[in-house]
């Protein structure tokens, strides 16, 4: 491409080898892209649908209120001196930050693929773009969490100012294994029936609707190996005050949810070379 009375190119684009540094500075340049993405996105959800917006509210609620019945009223299994909606709710708030930014990204470019294929622009800003309507969802699902506990009489406490971390931690880690997913699935479908039982087996495996200590004791050392075990519970403790994990298994926590993203990150450079040709 070249400039009017200039025979210097404005942009060139050479194939890349071994693995690309992320270039994040390009990213940026295409910002008004990444938001444009996200906007389109947002306007498509809840498109021709009767209730529209309210479905943010709604499905948490909904979960909450099946999860409160199953592992409350059936399960009789304790909520740790909260009220048992609260808690269920809370959990959830952490596991839809996982599971939307992990579903979304990981089909964002077989979604764009006449975009990808026809079009340049930096394919990160692809997967990016899903964590703008992502957190909307979630900051509107907190504020229904607040009018909950007002409801409930629940008060705040000074640890939730340490939500932003939490959630930006869970974030890294589901946008990580997201990165290489959708860098996958672009030549292998299978990927995109995979990651929905992987999902859900998670789910179950992750302290959404109980507690860690609800967990025997002989199996909490292997259970904590799942990263998201911790980031759970620290989520839920910063919005009800309810005891933290232990120090090392937080840490534990957030270096795995760092490397998840860097290694997803450059793994997902590295592949992008193919995308155009492949999808």
């Amino acid at each position: 491409m070249t400039t009017a009375g200039n025979a210097e190119p404005y942009l060139t684009i050479r194939p890349r080898s071994g693995w690309a540094a992320l270039n994040l500075l390009e990213v940026w340049q295409f910002r008004d892209l990444l938001f444009s993405l996200a906007g389109r996105d947002l306007k498509l959800r809840y498109r021709q649908t009767a209730l529209g917006a309210a479905w943010v509210i709604l499905q948490p609620l909904m979960a909450a209120g099946i999860f409160s019945f199953v592992f409350g009223s059936v399960a009789k299994l304790p909520s740790h001196g909260v009220p048992r909606f609260l808690f269920t709710y809370a959990g959830l708030l952490a596991w839809n930050a996982f599971s939307s930014t992990l579903g979304r990204a990981s089909t964002c470019l077989v979604g764009s693929s006449q975009l990808v294929s026809k079009v340049y622009f930096p394919r990160l800003v692809l997967p990016l773009s899903t964590l703008v309507s992502t957190f909307i969802d979630i900051a509107v699902a907190f504020a229904m969490m607040l009018v909950l506990m007002a409801l409930y009489r629940q008060p705040l406490h000074w640890v939730i100012l340490l939500l932003p971390v939490w959630m930006g931690l869970i974030c890294c880690l589901a946008m990580g294994a997201g990165l290489y997913a959708s860098a996958l699935m672009v030549s292998y479908r299978d990927v995109g029936y995979i990651v929905p039982v992987l999902t859900q087996f998670l789910l179950y495996a992750s302290p959404v609707a109980y507690a860690l200590a609800d967990v025997p004791a002989h199996l909490q050392s292997v259970y904590v190996l799942n990263p998201l075990c911790s980031l759970l519970e620290a989520f839920r403790g910063s919005i009800l005050g309810m005891d933290f994990p232990a120090i090392g298994s937080l840490v534990y926590a957030a270096i795995v949810s760092i490397l998840a993203f860097v290694i997803g990150a450059f793994a997902f450079r590295k592949m992008e070379r193919r995308f155009a040709d492949v999808i």
